[in-house]
């Protein structure tokens, strides 16, 4: 964003700051979370999100999901969000649908490519949603509407950002009921070391998404 002159407006629902109008912006990037796409009851500020989201999108202002952020793109969108048989955790490959190769989001990206999964819950496609990338367990990306984007997986991950997610007590425990605390303990020092591994992809993707937003403007 800092190479392409893009101003970023940070908000953190989940600690209590307020929502924005999002017709003041270009474009609107929603990150991820411990909590469920439908965990309202516990986190009400997830309804009024899901709500900006499926105006953005029916909008056509440039959207992108990750990992939470695609799930709450296909709920916004009246699709289900579910939990998995078991989690996918690791650093594992993921596959480009025939769509997603020809699709501009995915220009120059690696097929297969590399990404961190962090996941219990998946979704299933909103009506009209086209899937662009998959693993083995769950779908991994898909576009919705002329400009709305989300993606399951993690490429962002840097040496610091393992840490302090290690250090998240909702993160703990998902590992280490997900994994076993030894397994948990492995999982974090490979995500600390191997994170890198998944920038050039990061960087790829993201600068296809912003290139994608600037041509919307």
């Amino acid at each position: 964003m800092r190479e392409r002159g893009v101003e970023p407006v940070a908000v953190e629902l989940d600690e209590n700051e307020r929502l924005p109008d999002w017709r003041d912006f270009d474009a609107v990037l929603a990150m991820g979370g411990p909590m469920g796409a439908d965990d309202d009851a516990d986190h009400p500020w997830l309804g009024a999100e899901k709500q900006l989201v499926r105006e953005v999108v029916e909008e056509g202002r440039p959207f992108l999901g990750v990992c939470l952020g695609v799930q709450l793109l296909a709920s916004a969108l009246g699709a289900r969000v579910f939990s998995m048989d078991g989690p996918e955790l690791g650093l594992l490959p993921v596959e480009l649908t025939p769509e997603g190769r020809e699709h501009p989001l995915f220009e120059g990206v690696e097929d297969p490519f590399p990404s961190l999964q962090w996941h219990g819950d998946t979704f299933e496609l909103p009506d009209g949603a086209v899937a662009l990338a998959t693993s083995p367990v769950a779908t991994q990306a898909f576009q919705a509407g002329a400009r709305g984007f989300g993606i399951q997986f993690h490429l962002e991950v840097t040496r610091e950002m393992a840490r302090e997610w290690a250090e998240v007590p909702e993160y703990r425990a998902y590992l280490a009921e997900a994994l076993d605390p030894e397994r948990a303990d492995a999982f974090l020092a490979e995500v600390e070391a191997r994170g890198e591994e998944l920038h050039p992809t990061a960087r790829r993707l993201f600068g296809n998404w912003l290139t994608l937003a600037e041509d919307a403007a």
